[in-house]
């Protein structure tokens, strides 16, 4: 069974040439890119997964705070991991989602932190480690955001894919996080998640920004490709994408 824990394996497969953000034709991308209202968003709301497993969450704190951080509506929890001992004269941490508060009761719901990390739901049950698309949709779905499903299966048309993803790094206020094989863009790793950042026509290539840049920096991935990472089997259907914005959407089923 293929599960997506987003760590390495032995051999990448072969793969076309990705160019880095940070290399001069990288940044030249991002310049003349007219589909990048994303990217500023997401980078300043950036942060590294924190474990090999964490590859959704990551992409999922990303996208709540670049929705919600600056939003006085909606209360975002503190870490705990970093509230100080005794008084002090102020409260020194930021309101923001992160990858150790991320977790809720409505999250646990749908999958608790130990099984993404690999325990199993119940005893004797078979484990199931990481997040599936359905899965990481369901969770964002539970912290109040609208997501729609898109299975990169044979009914998903490349063309169909494509202009959503156009669409999406065009307009302001939504946002793209992709599920797709790394052995498929020519990566060391297995199943992984990730969101994107800006599309280039010239090169027809799509910024990927990376959630374990230790392992890969952001990259400019071509666009056929990532489409063809994305139509690979993961533990029960195809991987794909997940078109996300404010408000509470259908249910995902």
């Amino acid at each position: 069974m293929v599960r997506l824990l987003c760590w390495w394996v032995l051999m990448a497969a072969p793969g076309p040439a990705l160019v880095p953000l940070a290399s001069e034709e990288g940044m030249a991308r991002l310049a003349r890119s007219t589909a990048r209202v994303d990217f500023a968003h997401l980078a300043n709301e950036f942060e590294s997964q924190e474990n090999k497993a964490f590859c959704g969450v990551a992409s999922a704190v990303v996208v709540l705070n670049a929705l919600r951080a600056r939003d006085e509506r909606f209360p975002k929890p503190e870490d705990s991991r970093l509230r100080p001992a005794g008084p002090l004269p102020f409260d020194p941490l930021f309101q923001r989602f992160t990858q150790a508060d991320f977790f809720t009761p409505e999250t646990d719901a749908v999958k608790r932190k130990d099984e993404i990390l690999g325990s199993p739901r119940a005893p004797g049950s078979r484990p199931s480690g990481g997040l599936q698309l359905r899965q990481l949709a369901k969770l964002l779905v539970a912290h109040g955001l609208s997501v729609e499903v898109r299975v990169a299966d044979e009914g998903l048309a490349a063309a169909t894919i494509r202009s959503e993803l156009l669409k999406n790094l065009a307009t302001e206020g939504d946002y793209v996080i992709v599920n797709y094989l790394r052995g498929g863009v020519g990566q060391l790793g297995g199943g992984h998640i990730s969101p994107l950042g800006a599309y280039d026509q010239a090169s027809d290539s799509v910024l990927v920004l990376d959630v374990n840049p230790n392992a890969q920096p952001w990259s400019w991935v071509p666009l056929g490709a990532l489409i063809e990472a994305m139509k690979t089997k993961d533990a029960v259907e195809n991987r794909g994408y997940l078109l996300v914005k404010e408000g509470m959407g259908p249910a995902v089923h």
